[in-house]
């Protein structure tokens, strides 16, 4: 089956994204583009090799994006913007009878934290109107919960515990930048850290505990335990986890700005006036900071991102290690874009793909762990994310 797809966000993930989905006409013949700034748009259009639709819309205004859906009449709307948007896109998926694909949950625009739980609110008002959301569709979470979902099918009777390790080595060269959106990356830092242990949510001071692991063709990096996404998606539909944890990898260099940052209040989300107006100094900061999309010439180096499995199969104790490594420059020759937009911007491709081909659909609110992983981790190995897996990896689970 092919579909229409409508692609709301002209970030760098957005680039990526229909980048990718122009490579897949077969599964893809239309394509619409469409952010607040349509030149971002008609920018990453006039680089492809096939036409595609672009059009103008305001991601916060369902009516906007209803509108738009009614125009280009798409069969699935991939949502790359801000997750912010997340619940206008899928009332508007609702009102037309569109599926739904995101990376990434739903947070409130003035509150911090982030949760799935009004997404999944939506489960019985999709599922009635015989429509799918498919949330969390990048790579972590995503491809990340795939893993996951594939090793306890696949290499355990029960997974006790569960590390997903994020590892960037690239090196842009620069002060300080970030490799996604700098607003939605400094929100997911600056907050306690949480990890999962026993049935319960366990908080401890923001990048206050570091180890250092050695990652296959990057090596040893100092990695720090935050709270992500995927570990409450994880948690919830594989159960028997005892414990699950989270680690990001940051340089010295990155922490120290981050600090100083925070301290003089530029990380804040409360609104403060100035010269008579109100700024919210975390906007100000990504209006200061380099545009993501501008750093793929610039960045050298790997991604490695992975899941660290430690459980038993028939009995015996076992430890499983998948991961999928992306080097940034193969990643700029391939779609003008480094490794951390590539690697968010393939899974949702794959995912939208994987609906319209009916392997992957079903009515309802689904996250990736809650699907078959084969069709997903055969399409990766095609797709430009070849994964690996090794088993007796271990990773200390003590804190």
């Amino acid at each position: 089956m092919v579909g229409r797809v409508l692609v709301i966000g002209a970030g760098a993930v957005g680039n990526v994204v229909v980048r990718k989905l122009a490579q897949l006409p077969e599964v893809f013949p239309e394509i619409c583009l469409a952010s607040r700034t349509k030149a971002k748009c008609d920018a990453i259009a006039a680089r492809l090799n096939r036409k595609i639709v672009t059009a103008e819309v305001d991601a916060d205004k369902t009516e906007q994006v209803v509108a738009l859906i009614n125009k280009f009449k798409p069969d699935i709307l991939i949502n790359v913007a801000l997750p912010y948007q997340d619940l206008a896109m899928m009332d508007a998926c609702l009102e037309t009878g569109v599926d739904y694909v995101d990376t990434a949950c739903y947070e409130a625009y003035d509150a911090k934290g982030f949760s799935y739980q009004e997404q999944w609110e939506y489960h019985e008002r999709f599922k009635q109107k015989n429509i799918m959301a498919l949330l969390g569709c990048g790579f972590d979470p995503g491809v990340t919960n795939v893993f996951v979902k594939y090793a306890s099918e696949h290499h355990f009777d029960e997974i006790e515990y569960l590390d997903i390790l994020d590892c960037n080595a690239g090196d842009h060269g620069l002060p300080f930048a970030t490799n996604f959106n700098p607003e939605i990356n400094i929100r997911e830092l600056d907050q306690p850290g949480v990890y999962y242990r026993d049935g319960e949510w366990v908080e401890i001071p923001s990048l206050s505990i570091k180890r250092n692991f050695a990652f296959p063709q990057v090596g040893n990096k100092d990695i720090y335990l935050i709270y992500h996404e995927e570990l409450e998606t994880i948690t919830k539909h594989i159960p028997k986890i005892q414990q699950a944890r989270f680690w990001m990898t940051f340089s010295d260099s990155y922490i120290q700005h981050l600090n100083v940052l925070r301290n003089v209040g530029l990380t804040s989300i409360e609104p403060i006036e100035f010269q008579g107006q109100k700024i919210v100094p975390l906007q100000f900061l990504k209006a200061l900071l380099p545009e993501p999309s501008t750093l793929g010439d610039k960045t050298q180096g790997k991604t490695n991102i992975g899941c660290i499995m430690q459980g038993k199969k028939d009995g015996k104790p076992k430890t499983l290690y998948v991961y999928q490594i992306c080097d940034h420059q193969d990643c700029y020759r391939e779609v003008e874009s480094q490794g951390v937009a590539y690697t968010a911007g393939v899974p949702p491709v794959i995912g939208a793909a994987l609906m319209l081909q009916n392997k992957w659909r079903i009515p309802g609110v689904f996250n990736c762990e809650q699907l078959d992983p084969m069709p997903f981790l055969n399409f990766m190995n095609e797709f430009g994310l070849p994964w690996t897996e090794k088993v007796g990896v271990e990773f200390d689970t003590k804190i």
